[in-house]
């Protein structure tokens, strides 16, 4: 158990526990959790309920419809995307997180097609998306948003890599999109690859996320595990 799992206070009842969803740590300003693939972060126009802010607004409720407590959205992770996932319990500390949120730090684990022929570098670009929400990036910086994208290959086999990737900036689907415009789309990508048959979920987790705590002013990270299901796209 991390010292920022130890910092969190007794859990509630099992009978209130969120289904489907880790509780990495909570205190009286941040709920972090463990977000699984196939869950959407917030509610659309086709599912309101089942996803991670429904479950954790029920959850901090515990149970009483009439009460005020609430989970505020501070990011959002794709919905085939697994991992760190944090919300604020006040909009105090969501302004603070998200004021902040471009010096935090978030690592991610992915595994890609193909093997790097560089084992280490940074993918940078301008991002644009378009009428139908597909992102891709963009020669002209005025018309685009400025990505960086940090990669490591920790592992190869002979048609595979997984990655250590660390996220510069926060764009929407950039991971995704610089390691398909480098040749190596995301395994399980339908958007961004031609080949995902047969693959069931995206093979994109965010590890780690390291944070200043809104009111203590300390350094917190929180890790995740890659689940069961992402390491068996791939034997390494």
């Amino acid at each position: 158990m991390t010292e920022a799992n130890k910092a969190g206070k007794a859990p509630k009842p099992s009978k209130f526990q969120p289904k489907g969803i880790s509780i990495l740590h909570e205190d009286q300003d941040i709920l972090v959790v463990d977000k699984a693939a196939g869950l959407l972060t917030v509610g659309t126009d086709r599912e309101r309920e089942r996803t991670v802010h429904y479950l954790l607004n029920e959850y901090v409720k515990k149970g009483n419809i009439r009460s005020k407590n609430r989970v505020y959205v501070v990011h959002r992770l794709d919905r085939e995307t697994s991992g760190v996932l944090v919300f604020a319990k006040n909009e105090k500390t969501k302004a603070f997180l998200q004021e902040n949120w471009a010096d935090f730090s978030k690592s991610y684990l992915t595994i890609v097609q193909g093997k790097l022929k560089e084992k280490e570098g940074v993918i940078t670009s301008c991002l644009a998306e378009n009428k139908v929400f597909r992102v891709y990036s963009v020669k002209d910086e005025t018309k685009g948003k400025l990505a960086r994208t940090g990669y490591k290959v920790l592992k190869e086999t002979a048609d595979f890599s997984l990655l250590n990737i660390d996220l510069f900036t926060g764009r929407k689907h950039q991971i995704r999109v610089h390691l398909s415009e480098k040749g190596h789309p995301v395994l399980g990508d339908k958007m961004y690859s031609k080949d995902a048959k047969g693959v069931r979920r995206l093979a994109l987790h965010s590890s780690s996320l390291t944070i200043v705590h809104p009111f203590s002013k300390k350094e917190m990270t929180f890790k995740a595990p890659a689940p069961l299901d992402f390491n068996r796209l791939v034997k390494f």
